[in-house]
């Protein structure tokens, strides 16, 4: 018998795969060659992550449950996918700042423990570069957390309003219900009926005037007001302004194109809300979400650049964050003491609760809900953080951990004005006035 021993060692910079194999052949026996093929076992390096100043922030390897940043590393497993991440031996340099990381995750420790049933998602992003500075969580993800938006989606039918032509004041008489008056008031992008004259629509909250306004139904995320806005800025145009500022769902499938998508029936993740936040922060410019900006390889080294473009019009942008400037002063949480805009995000029913806002240097989205089965677990007679609430809305909890966040992610970082909107395109009213 004859053995014949061949050693293959692949190494140096680089190196992706050490592996070794004995190939044993017996003279006589006729069996082929592959028969006696014995491979060794395959070892993989680590791939390893690096925040944006280079430093170190952990393996990458196997199940991002596991990780200490697992929202994280779920979206650089999104970014790459996992046939790259296999090979292993990778550095990758993504976009988080562990200054905004630590805030991010220490706002959401201070509200939501995390032995708390539901779980509270925040993204941090850039505006006019969309890269992803922080993405914490109060409790390791099952999955990518998705969930309905509510009121948070009223941005972008106001963003079609005032495209549309529509200024501040503009508005209609107060209604505490909205039926659709047939079902034409209402056509999704493919030009079919589907308004619902068979359904009402109610207010969550009582406060209001004799008429609402762009701003004031803004500032009270006014259910009827938007379900009214919608039939006259038009549903396909209110799609296509989210599309546009770069809402997705989370599910990857179509936009649901309901006559109640202002009211943020959609279930979409807090990196999509912020990002389309992001784009009016950018004055209209609009950047793919991204926290991946290096993968090096040895020598190999492959960088992904901002991909960019004009999403909106810029005075129609600077409209937009006046109204929602106004909102956020007037709200509870009374703005951060800096040019700032934001919207709560209160869901029907209270299976989820919202907040999304921004200053011209950072856009984030806060999201809050049970992981699994928000419609069995409201967020109703619930204890979070050892507080209870009796209704948890965008302002109870998303709230305050958005802006105790972004109060602390945005020490240091000198204030950057907003561009004043126009007021003889956007102000006073046009068509839609209060009758005297």
């Amino acid at each position: 018998m004859k053995r014949l021993h061949v050693g293959v060692s692949v190494l140096g910079a680089g190196a992706l795969l050490v592996a070794g194999f004995l190939l044993l052949r017996d003279g006589d026996d006729g069996a082929p060659s592959r028969d006696h093929l014995a491979v060794a076992a395959t070892v993989i390096r680590p791939n390893v992550l690096v925040d944006a100043q280079g430093t170190v922030i952990e393996e990458l390897t196997g199940d991002c449950t596991a990780r200490r940043y697992p929202y994280v590393c779920m979206r650089v497993k999104s970014e790459l996918g996992e046939q790259l991440l296999a090979r292993g031996g990778l550095t990758i340099k993504t976009t988080i700042d562990p200054r905004m990381q630590q805030a991010a995750q220490q706002a959401i420790d201070q509200f939501v423990s995390r032995d708390d049933q539901p779980i509270a998602a925040q993204v941090m992003i850039v505006p006019g570069t969309g890269e992803i500075r922080a993405m914490a969580t109060s409790q390791v993800p099952v999955k990518v957390p998705a969930f309905q938006q509510g009121t948070t989606a009223m941005v972008y039918t106001l963003t079609a309003a005032l495209e549309g032509g529509m200024r501040y004041d503009d508005g209609f008489p107060y209604a505490g219900g909205y039926r659709a008056p047939r079902y034409s008031a209402f056509k999704n992008c493919k030009g079919e009926n589907i308004g619902d004259p068979s359904v009402t629509i109610t207010n969550q909250k009582r406060d209001h005037g004799e008429f609402t306004t762009l701003r004031s139904g803004t500032s009270a995320a006014e259910n009827t007001f938007f379900m009214k806005l919608t039939e006259q800025a038009g549903l396909c145009e209110s799609v296509q302004a989210a599309k546009r500022l770069g809402l997705s769902r989370g599910d990857g499938m179509p936009m649901r194109e309901y006559e109640t998508f202002a009211l943020g029936v959609n279930e979409v993740d807090p990196v999509s809300v912020a990002n389309s936040y992001a784009t009016l922060a950018a004055r209209g410019k609009h950047c793919e979400p991204r926290v991946v900006t290096e993968v090096r390889d040895g020598a190999f080294v492959r960088s992904f650049a901002a991909q960019c473009q004009e999403a909106l019009e810029p005075p129609v942008a600077d409209a937009v964050n006046g109204v929602l400037s106004e909102a956020l002063s007037g709200s509870p949480l009374r703005g951060l003491g800096r040019d700032a805009a934001g919207m709560e995000g209160t869901v029907d029913s209270f299976t989820a609760a919202w907040y999304a806002g921004y200053t011209p240097d950072l856009a984030s989205a806060v999201a809050l809900s049970h992981p699994l089965d928000p419609y069995r677990h409201r967020l109703s007679d619930i204890t979070l953080g050892g507080r209870h609430y009796q209704d948890v809305y965008g302002t109870s909890v998303p709230g305050p951990i958005w802006k105790s966040s972004m109060e602390a992610a945005l020490t240091g970082i000198p204030e950057t004005a907003f561009v004043k909107p126009d007021a003889g395109r956007f102000g006073g009213c046009r068509d839609h006035c209060a009758r005297s």
